[in-house]
């Protein structure tokens, strides 16, 4: 393994723990002479540093734009940089795509084709669960298993409850934002429910959802409306959490909570679709 290999290596280790998007560019082919050649990788940062050699000028900005995309997108995707004339004599335009291959111009003057895997590299989502209830575990159990980083905020004493759990915060200090794609759900169903939906709603996330009835929530969020607490933050809470399937026992409902954060990820939608006539009953 070479140096440059060993520093990528090193990056991508730093990049993984910090839970910090990137992509990772690898040639795949070359035509006729190129400064790359097959199996040379470079690393893209969110920020659109490219660590390591995909090829000079001419190839960089095309990887550079496909990493931003693959990055939006969360797609990997095969590019093909082309001079010109081998983009006419192919009957293809820079930016088409064509049989699964996207094509780019290359205007080097020295001729030759790079082709590159640009593959994003994602951190796992977050699901932070508050709460050590039955429905919490069960949401915390679940989620593991669907690919999610599970952070569970409870107290010491039940901390015990989630040994699978990736990362565990005693109380409900939660912080404000995180480098990571970020749910959280409140399941405290009873234990210091005020606590955590004002700690929860305080943190950056695109989903704060709080298991138990429309008028426990109702309850709870006017109280938190009369302690100054801003609408705003307020009006982003989901209750009752998750999608309409007639959920009843913890696992069940653990399924309708995980389902609806899939929706949101896959399709961008805020989910709204078959709630109007769910609402668990919770403590």
């Amino acid at each position: 393994m070479s140096d440059d290999d060993g520093r990528l290596l090193d990056l991508m280790a730093r990049l993984r723990r910090e839970a910090q998007p990137y992509v990772l560019a690898t040639v795949v082919r070359t035509v006729a002479a190129t400064s790359a050649k097959a199996g040379t990788k470079a690393v893209v940062t969110a920020n659109g540093e490219i660590h390591g050699w995909v090829g000079g000028g001419c190839a960089r900005g095309a990887v550079r734009r496909a990493a931003v995309e693959a990055l939006e997108s969360g797609e990997a995707r095969l590019i093909s940089v082309q001079p010109q004339e081998d983009l006419d004599a192919g009957g293809v335009a820079a930016g088409e795509v064509r049989g699964g291959v996207e094509f780019h111009r290359s205007a080097c003057p020295s001729g030759g084709t790079l082709d590159i895997f640009v593959e994003p590299m994602l951190p796992r989502p977050q699901l932070l669960v508050c709460g050590a209830s039955p429905v919490a575990r069960a949401i915390a159990d679940l989620a593991g298993r669907s690919g999610f980083a599970v952070t569970v905020a409870a107290l010491a004493e039940d901390q015990d409850s989630f040994p699978a759990a990736d990362q565990r915060i005693a109380g409900f200090e939660l912080p404000p934002d995180s480098p990571a794609e970020r749910f959280i759900v409140v399941a405290t169903q009873g234990k210091r429910d005020g606590e955590a939906l004002r700690a929860a709603l305080s943190a950056e996330a695109p989903y704060v959802a709080f298991v138990g009835s429309r008028r426990k929530a109702a309850s709870l969020t006017a109280r938190l409306r009369e302690q100054g607490f801003p609408a705003e933050k307020i009006a982003r809470l989901r209750s009752p959490a998750g999608l309409d399937i007639g959920a009843i026992t913890p696992e069940e409902i653990a399924l309708s909570i995980i389902a609806e954060v899939v929706e949101l990820r896959r399709r961008g939608r805020r989910g709204q679709a078959g709630r109007e006539s769910k609402d668990h009953d919770a403590a």
